[in-house]
């Protein structure tokens, strides 16, 4: 774990917010691709575009007198999810795990009746979660069915997958895991876990909670040193293709695994935030610089992904 020694910080490689902004963000992502990143709604169609997997769109809401009419979206599914196009930090996300009654039933097993959906859908779009406050849209999107092979490593929620893909070149990884302190949701900053991945071989490397070292799930006691991500490879290729469908050289890509339709882009961060760092005990520069001294050299995806495994 990381000591707030300047000299230190340096040596390991650490990447600082400013760094990051001005180096990184501001150098490699063209702010005229942002709104392909921050509206989820563009993300997905251009995710159509490219025959990228993502989970399925049920339809969207755009205007308040759409919102009485909102059971049309979701009248066939025992689950669903309802974001803001334009939210970020996970705050917004309703997730719907099943139907009783009358009643929608979260993951932590609260009960919400029709009028509570609606007043979260108009609530997304005065824009109450989207960036800077503007009217956004609510999103309606099929419930990720996820693999059982994450049994115990997560809590009531679908874990997901951060990759910073840098200059086309999946650099770090980690998993997010869900936690009954995070309501469900795969969010670091409300409890849920990281845990930093190996890139080569999509194994478990050390694990965190609110930036502490953790070895066993804080609700399952699972060792979390054992977890394994499936569709390792397809997962590398699904996020380094985001590269060449953003032209975003500093990139996050959440993935999820469907266990029916196997790895998805969930949404994609232009400004991804430096705890997967702390989540692998290790800093992000060292490989950012490796990736510099021989960007150019590999034309294809398979050769970028290639160099990622074997010296990262």
């Amino acid at each position: 774990m990381f000591l707030a020694n300047p000299f230190k910080l340096k040596k390991l490689g650490i990447l600082g917010m400013n760094n990051r902004n001005i180096n990184f963000i501001g150098k490699y992502n063209n702010r005229k691709n942002y709104p392909l990143v921050d509206d989820k709604l563009k993300t997905k169609h251009l995710a159509y575009e490219y025959n990228l997997a993502v989970p399925e769109l049920l339809g969207y809401i755009q205007f308040q007198v759409e919102v009485k009419s909102f059971l049309r979206f979701i009248k066939n599914e025992k689950g669903f999810v309802i974001k803001p196009a334009q939210g970020s930090g996970g705050k917004g996300i309703l997730v719907i795990v099943d139907k009783k009654n009358g009643k929608y039933i979260k993951p932590s097993g609260e009960e919400l009746n029709s009028s509570d959906i609606r007043r979260h859908i108009s609530n997304i779009l005065s824009g109450l979660y989207s960036l800077g406050g503007k009217n956004d849209i609510a999103l309606f999107e099929k419930l990720v069915n996820f693999d059982n092979i994450f049994d115990g490593f997560s809590y009531e929620g679908v874990p997901d997958i951060r990759v910073i893909v840098y200059r086309g070149y999946p650099a770090l990884a980690m998993m997010r895991l869900s936690t009954s302190q995070s309501d469900g949701k795969a969010n670091l900053h409300q409890g849920a876990v990281g845990v930093g991945i190996d890139i080569k071989t999509g194994k478990a490397l050390s694990a965190v909670q609110f930036n502490r070292p953790i070895k066993f799930h804080p609700d399952t006691n699972k060792e979390l040193k054992t977890l394994v991500i499936p569709y390792w490879d397809d997962i590398l290729h699904l996020c380094s293709r985001c590269y060449e469908m953003t032209q975003m050289g500093y990139l996050g890509a959440d993935i999820v695994i469907d266990k029916e339709k196997g790895p998805l882009i969930l949404e994609l961060n232009a400004r991804p935030g430096l705890a997967i760092q702390i989540a692998n005990d290790t800093g992000a520069l060292n490989k950012f610089n490796k990736i510099d001294k021989v960007y150019g050299a590999h034309n294809t995806i398979e050769e970028k992904i290639n160099f990622s495994k074997e010296n990262l």
